[in-house]
């Protein structure tokens, strides 16, 4: 696709990759879409236009006036076992709500997994606003988010805590420090928990502020880092606080996790334990976590971290079946024939799964009886190992050819620590 060929015309509206002269009209759709004030400023407009690729960033535009918005971007998604996979990450979808039901999100979405089946990308990710929307073109979910509220004096926790007892450290960072050591904390962060994400140079400059998106003032959050005894940063965290005193002129502030980054359990916890320990934080709000997250069982009473949100998070739709199968790794040995379907899409068909017992597995077309019937969207839910396919089949989504199949599918497929994205895009 290049700039100004259209790749559908649905009546008078035509839907085209952008031009750099369509960003500002671009946006103020993409803020329409999203109930944000549509008007956009030059130093906005300026600061976002990097992003937009043109080849893979759509608009429909009806007239002269940009009526919806799509957005694509390279990414790299990791499948069980640590081996990344190449992503068509989807993001900025919107629809005029003067421009809804007439086929525009599926004319976007259709032309560019076209595009991104010709790359080689084996699948495609995205954040899904909405639960019904994306099922209807393979996607499937895929992670689950948590979020936590501590209610930090009923934890248990010593409140003179002065710091790891493992012979680490917590120190205060500054942005500078997090630019540099962030990047290489998260390449092993997401090396090693299936369901991550891939983040360039730019997320880094954008999250501590050396890059600003918006019109409304820069907000330093802190930044807190947790040393080895060997002096290895092993964990970062970056949050804000309130300042609230109550009725009784007590604080009673609340400490927001925007995010925290830890490659060992002992950063995990000192980190968590630091935020607890603040003065006058008598609340943390832990900000998006992995649905098995440790934290509740680093307290002494688990109880006092809250369950506030809990939903559906990353999505993914399978481009390549053969090689998503063979990208991940599996919990043990044995052979899985899967007759797959794909209403929307060119990825069905009967594959032969084999894992060997080594976690490695091969993976063909086949005309072999099938052993499990799934769209490509319930495939998807499975292939990160959070689902269960026993589940699957009792929910009726999931048809069992042979009696035990969807057991030793769990077998297979299932992970011991549950997929999780920690990334929003």
């Amino acid at each position: 696709m290049t700039p100004h060929d259209t790749i559908d015309a649905i009546g008078s509206i035509d839907v085209r990759p952008i031009t750099a002269s369509d960003i500002p009209d671009w946006l103020r759709a993409l803020n329409t879409g999203f109930l944000r004030p549509p008007a956009v400023s030059e130093q906005e407009a300026e600061a976002r236009a990097p992003v937009l690729i043109p080849p893979r960033t759509l608009g429909a535009f009806d007239g002269s006036r940009c009526v919806a918005t799509f957005r694509s971007f390279p990414q790299e998604l990791t499948a069980v076992g640590g081996a990344v996979v190449p992503a068509d990450a989807i993001s900025n979808v919107t629809v005029s709500p003067t421009h809804r039901r007439r086929g525009l999100l599926t004319s976007m979405m259709k032309a560019d997994l076209a595009e991104a089946r010709k790359r080689g990308d084996v699948v495609a990710t995205l954040i899904a606003a909405e639960y019904p929307i994306y099922g209807r073109y393979g996607f499937g979910p895929v992670t689950t988010t948590a979020e936590w509220t501590v209610d930090v004096p009923r934890t248990g926790l010593d409140p003179r805590w002065a710091g790891p007892a493992d012979g680490g450290r917590i120190d205060l960072v500054d942005a500078e420090d997090v630019r540099k050591a962030g990047p290489e904390l998260h390449e092993r962060f997401r090396r090693g928990r299936p369901g991550a994400v891939s983040r360039d140079e730019r997320w880094w400059q954008v999250d501590t502020g050396l890059l600003h998106l918006g019109d409304d003032p820069w907000k330093e959050p802190f930044y807190a880092a947790y040393r080895s005894a060997s002096g290895e940063i092993e964990g970062l965290v970056s949050y804000t606080s309130d300042d609230n005193w109550g009725d009784a002129n007590q604080p009673q502030n609340t400490a927001e996790v925007n995010w925290l980054l830890a490659v060992t359990p002992a950063a995990e916890r000192a980190l968590w334990q630091y935020l607890c320990s603040i003065d006058w934080i008598t609340r943390v709000k832990t900000g998006r976590r992995a649905p098995d997250d440790l934290l509740p069982h680093f307290l002494p009473d688990p109880r006092a971290a809250r369950i506030t949100t809990q939903s559906d998070w990353l999505w993914v739709r399978i481009l390549d079946v053969v090689r998503a199968l063979e990208a991940r790794t599996y919990g043990t040995a044995g052979t899985l024939v899967l007759d797959v379907t794909d209403e929307s899409g060119p990825d069905g068909g009967r594959y032969r799964l084999q894992a060997a017992s080594d976690g490695t597995a091969t993976c063909a077309p086949t005309t072999e009886d099938a052993h499990l019937s799934l769209s490509i969207a319930d495939l998807a839910t499975l292939w990160l190992g959070d689902e269960s396919a026993v589940r699957l089949v009792a929910l009726g989504r999931v048809r069992e050819r042979q009696e035990g199949a969807a057991s030793v599918a769990d077998a297979l497929l299932r992970t011991s620590r549950r997929p999780w994205c920690p990334d929003i895009f």
